[in-house]
């Protein structure tokens, strides 16, 4: 990293940080969603980065501002200038994923975001993204049985690999977790002095919101609702320092998260959309599916753990 940014410019971004086994991605999206609703409001944040994986259709989609892929010239552009920044300064070079994370902080730097919302790509001490030094605040959703071979045998060796965005100085939420996965998530915020809290189901969450259907997702949601205050608590002009019910509702309305729990109705055909490769995972879409279904009828389709990556 230091062959391209300083760790000030990285810490300049302003970044919330989430790691976790089951919601991250739709965490972010729901964090990214109630402050561009904020920003829009308030005037703050103008600009908002999200970094997420994996990508569906094309790998711009990792890389958004202001809920929109940068452009695949643009992708390109920076491609390049990453490629050439690091070319004959390190050997060997970057692999995949610590590329496009490169990438990223290099897009959300050139284009000057208030706020940069990174999700980590599995594991948390090791992970590419945990080169993240100050972030502003951090979280963790639900752990569960996730990628055992590198962070396994048991939960908790996963819980202790998830703690490693934990950063001194960085307030950190958690969703409630199984006491194991508790107990580690506490030891390590200790042993880091960081304080740790762990949040519930938020009860002031509209009851019928279509995107929270999936009970997840309502913990996702909250998660969500306490990362983005405490961003703004500690990052926003003092007037602006919370969202107000209005962002909260508006973000939920507007949320979008293609391929995680998605709904689509086309014609006399309804479609049921998820991604799993884990067994937690596996259970929270069959969950979904079974709820959401009960007065009609939908076909479940779901990746091959094998193929997803």
């Amino acid at each position: 990293m230091e062959e391209l940014y300083s760790d000030d410019d990285v810490n300049g971004l302003n970044i919330i940080h989430v790691s976790g086994t089951k919601g991250k991605g739709s965490t972010c999206a729901f964090i990214n969603s109630f402050l561009e609703v904020h920003g829009e409001r308030t005037g703050f944040p103008r600009k908002i980065g999200l970094y997420t994986s994996p990508h569906l259709k094309y790998v711009q989609e990792r890389i958004q501002i202001d809920s929109r892929p940068i452009s695949e010239n643009l992708f390109a552009k920076y491609v390049f200038e990453v490629w050439h920044g690091l070319s004959g300064n390190i050997s060997p070079g970057p692999r995949y994923l610590q590329l496009l994370f490169l990438i990223s902080v290099h897009a959300f730097i050139r284009e000057g975001v208030d706020v940069a919302i990174y999700e980590t790509h599995n594991g948390g001490e090791y992970d590419a993204t945990n080169v993240i030094q100050k972030p502003v605040v951090t979280g963790i959703t639900t752990i569960g049985m996730d990628h055992v071979e590198q962070l396994g045998p048991s939960i908790e060796n996963i819980a202790w690999h998830k703690a490693g965005i934990f950063k001194h100085g960085s307030p950190a939420f958690s969703t409630f977790q199984e006491p194991a996965a508790a107990t580690v998530l506490q030891q390590r915020a200790n042993e880091k002095n960081v304080a740790l809290q762990f949040t519930d189901v938020n009860p002031t969450l509209p009851h019928n919101a279509l995107a929270l259907k999936p009970e997840i997702q309502r913990t996702n949601c909250s998660l969500a609702i306490a990362l983005a205050n405490t961003f703004l608590k500690i990052k926003a002009p003092q007037e602006h320092s919370i969202l107000a019910s209005q962002d909260v509702f508006q973000g939920i309305k507007q949320f979008s998260w293609p391929g995680r729990f998605q709904h689509i109705v086309d014609g006399n055909y309804q479609w049921f959309l998820d991604g799993a490769h884990n067994e937690l995972s596996i259970q929270k879409a069959a969950q979904w599916f079974v709820e959401t279904t009960l007065e009609g009828q939908g076909c479940l389709v779901m990746s091959d753990p094998n193929k997803i990556h």
